[in-house]
């Protein structure tokens, strides 16, 4: 995908809002535990980084789950598959 830095930032910030979301409500972290957890998830990758934003190839929510519960968070906690509205509202 080809986009301009600033529709990359935008992007970026909007997932890490929305992954330090996700830790605070269902992780348990502080807010600086979720602020941080939300930036390793999703550094920066500079423009000519072969595999800039495949972070964004799934959305923030399963990442965090994923961070949360592991990789079976799909089977051990079906209801967890799919984002609340008070996530959506995020976006």
């Amino acid at each position: 995908m080809t986009w301009s830095e600033a529709e990359y930032l935008d992007h970026l910030h909007a997932e890490r809002r929305a992954f330090a979301w996700v830790m605070r409500h269902h992780g348990g972290p502080t807010p600086a535990g979720a602020t941080e957890a939300a930036l390793e998830c999703h550094p920066y990758e500079p423009a000519d980084h072969a595999c800039r934003g495949l972070v964004f190839q799934d959305e923030a929510w399963h990442w965090a789950m994923l961070t949360i519960h592991g990789d079976r968070y799909t089977v051990e906690h079906p209801e967890l598959v799919h984002p609340p509205s008070a996530y959506e509202a995020l976006g």
